[in-house]
């Protein structure tokens, strides 16, 4: 187990098939009719709070895109600095709009308008709605334009049902006693708990094992950060 923290699987790549609906099932909707090109609307804005799924949306509408032929530029904007070099693209996505620097902002809201002007499309996130982001009133107002969408997060029961459904997908039964101490210990969003159960599988497999609740307090206590 010493080598455990190392040896973590990878999140799965994030698709609109692999995104959880819950209480989402309109603004899955609408990512896909933008993804095909479908829908009349060109932009869109996503909020909601921490492990919503936002980011994954995003992500996965942006690939949807690539994959229908369409030049894509995904930035996160906690990576700082600039949006990018976005000019050869027509399908623009930011990610947490809400830390964008001053300067960033103001490319930012020239996107928008050369991507208006054309046919481009721009998906953008947040954490709160666009009246109440910290950022310049004219991109506020820019980013209210299109579709808005709050991205509500999973219940407690969908959290559950998505890891013993992925875990059945797998070819395995996750108990719901382990199910449920994932989801009081281990990190809120989807990804990584899909990975900890890709883990726990793996885990189990090569010690021969049951998968139990004492077989994930093991691999939680190899997975966590040494101070």
């Amino acid at each position: 187990m010493k080598q455990l923290a190392l040896e973590l699987a990878s999140p799965p790549a994030p698709t609109l098939d692999n995104f959880v609906v819950g209480e989402n099932a309109e603004v899955v909707a609408a990512l896909r009719a933008l993804a095909r090109g479908d829908g009349r609307e060109r932009f869109i804005y996503l909020w909601g709070g921490s492990g919503s799924g936002r980011s994954h949306l995003l992500r996965a509408v942006m690939q949807a895109l690539r994959e229908a032929g369409r030049a894509v530029h995904l930035r996160a904007a906690a990576d700082g600095g600039a949006v990018g070099a976005a000019a050869a693209a027509d399908a623009v996505g930011i990610d947490d709009v809400q830390r964008l620097a001053a300067p960033a902002q103001i490319e930012l809201f020239n996107i928008y308008n050369e991507l208006k002007d054309g046919s481009g499309v721009l998906v953008a996130t947040g954490d709160v709605p666009p009246a109440r982001l910290p950022l310049r009133p004219d991109l506020q107002t820019r980013l209210a334009w299109g579709l808005v969408y709050e991205v509500r997060v999973l219940s407690e029961g969908d959290r559950r049902a998505a890891l013993r459904d992925y875990a059945a997908a797998r070819g395995f039964d996750l108990p719901q006693e382990v199910a449920d101490y994932l989801l009081a210990r281990a990190p809120r969003d989807l990804s990584s708990l899909r990975a900890l159960v890709d883990t726990l599988d793996r885990l189990s497999l090569e010690q021969k094992r049951a998968i139990t609740v004492p077989l994930a307090r093991e691999l939680l206590q190899a997975a966590r950060p040494r101070a």
